[in-house]
């Protein structure tokens, strides 16, 4: 489970931390999953539907999140692929 440390941004609508140490992970460059959290949290604050995140890790970047209609969040920002992988489900 992550931990997430949010506050109000200057350059971006808000800015974060996100830290995992039950996993082994001291700090997660930029987590776009936490972002699902935070990007609901600071769309109610701010009364936004779009909200512009940083993430000040050591490397940081910026994540655009949009909330949507259907309750769902849409992430953008530049990544890096670490993997591929399907998921396989016996019906």
């Amino acid at each position: 489970m992550n931990q997430n440390a949010t506050a109000k941004g200057t350059e971006a609508d808000c800015v974060s931390r996100s830290f995992c140490p039950k996993l082994s992970v001291a700090e997660d460059p930029v987590c776009g999953s936490a972002h699902c959290q935070i990007a609901d949290y600071w769309s109610g604050e701010l009364n936004k539907k779009q909200i512009t995140a940083y993430q000040a890790s050591k490397r940081g970047g910026y994540l655009y999140c949009e909330l949507r209609e259907d309750g769902r969040i849409n992430i953008s920002g530049k990544a890096a692929l670490v993997a591929v992988s399907d998921i396989v489900a016996e019906l």
